[in-house]
Parts: C-alpha cells; sequence; structure tokens
C-alpha cells in the first residue's frame, strides 16, 4: 500500500522536514555526479556491517570513520525511487511530528532513529560487506513517533499496481501497523537463504527505527502527563 496523504494539516511551516527533504536530494544529486566512483564513496559512506562485527576490518577504520557512517548513510539513496519513496513519506508523516515535537527534537529524533535503526541492521547482519543506504530506518522513526500521537488519524492510500485508483483511507494505526508488520515478518523471512527475494533490503532498520521513534515518543508522553499533574498538585 502505498500512502498518499493524510488529513490532518500541519500547523506551522515544516521547516525542519524539508531541510532534511532538500539535504536528501542535494546528496543524492552529488551522487549522480560520482561516476565510477560511486562504489568506493558507499563502502566509505555507507554503514557496512563487516566494519563494526569483523575485528580484522574493524581495525583498518579510525574511530572518526566509523561513527560518521551513521549519520551518512541515512543521507544517501541507491536510485530515484528509493528517494522518492522515502522523501514522499517523510512529507506526509514528518510535518505533523515536528508540529508535535517541535524542529529541535524532531531533528534529534530523526538522527536518533536512522542510528537504531543501523545498530538493529547491523546486529542481524553480521559480517555482511554489503553497504546499506537510505533514509528509512529514520522515516520509520518518525512514522513510530507518528503511530504514537496520531493513531486517529486517517491514511489515503492506493493498492499496486491500481495506481488509478481505487484509494482506501484507513486509521493511521491499521496503515502503520500493518506496515510495521509487514517489515517485521518480511525480516524474519530474509533470516532464511533461500528467501533471496528479501535480500538487499534492510528490514531489520525499518524495524528499529520504527520501534525507537514509538518507544522514544510513549514515554515523552507519559513524562509531559506526569510534568502536567505535578504542576497541577
Amino acid at each position: 500500500m502505498l500512502p498518499l496523504r493524510d488529513d490532518i494539516p500541519s500547523r506551522h511551516f515544516p521547516a525542519a522536514t524539508l531541510a532534511l527533504i532538500v539535504l536528501n536530494a542535494a546528496a543524492f544529486l552529488y551522487e549522480l555526479q560520482l561516476g565510477q566512483r560511486i562504489e568506493d564513496f558507499m563502502m566509505l559512506w555507507a554503514i557496512v556491517p563487516a566494519r563494526y562485527t569483523d575485528s580484522e576490518i574493524a581495525s583498518r577504520f579510525s574511530l572518526a570513520t566509523q561513527v560518521v557512517p551513521f549519520f551518512s548513510s541515512m543521507f544517501l539513496h541507491g536510485g530515484w525511487l528509493h528517494l522518492i519513496g522515502n522523501m514522499w513519506t517523510l512529507w506526509i508523516f514528518g510535518d505533523n511530528v515536528e508540529d508535535r515535537l517541535g524542529r529541535g527534537k524532531f531533528l534529534a529524533l530523526y538522527l536518533c532513529g536512522g542510528i537504531a535503526a543501523s545498530l538493529l541492521h547491523i546486529f542481524t547482519n553480521a559480517g555482511s560487506p554489503i553497504p546499506t543506504i537510505g533514509a528509512s530506518g529514520a522515516v520509520a522513526g518518525l512514522m513510530g513517533a507518528y503511530f504514537r500521537f496520531f493513531p486517529h488519524a486517517r491514511v489515503q492510500t492506493l493498492v499496486p499496481p491500481f495506481f488509478l485508483g481505487p484509494y482506501f483511507e484507513l486509521p493511521a494505526v491499521l496503515y502503520l501497523g500493518w506496515w510495521f508488520l509487514t517489515q517485521f515478518f518480511s525480516g524474519a523471512m530474509s533470516f532464511g537463504a533461500q528467501h533471496r527475494e528479501f535480500a538487499g533490503v534492510a528490514w531489520w532498520a525499518h524495524v528499529g527505527g520504527f520501534a525507537f521513534g514509538m518507544i522514544v515518543c510513549l514515554f515523552a508522553q507519559r513524562q509531559r502527563r506526569e510534568t502536567l499533574y505535578a504542576n497541577e498538585g
């Protein structure tokens, strides 16, 4: 199912959301200029699990060059569809989360969600030499936050390959819950060597990002309620 829009208008101009979209687009345009150097570039700036789980390989990198990919990888993409899909999802769900959290906390959630996604991907793909890129883990963190803050919102969706309709309007809790379950079970199936069709997608990064965003915002909401009750008392 492809999300088209939600029914909650932004209360403020989504400056942070737009800034992230611009940065991702600019990074992708830079990638297009690299030509034959793109493979070396990706191996250096993407998340490569073997760089962190294989002590012999890890010893070849400094602490800085091991840390930077946790940030740089979430601004790189493997193609136009990869970029557009992530940025469209960011636009749909990001503005409302930015409204709720404010720009600073929103950006912190985005970056920390991306890092959490990368850590779970490394853990579930230990030893893999395949570079992993994309904003999907960070965007999944915002989707988890949206799931927590706006469960009763409505999301208009499209079911491929019927791009001209019909359209379905689903509760956000149903759409995002279904999305999370598909990522979880796809990730579980990716552990089987026979399931080659699941290779190449960082399913567990999506799971990790979503779970991180939801749990952090659940905790934040509880803290907010406790503060309000304390002030009232």
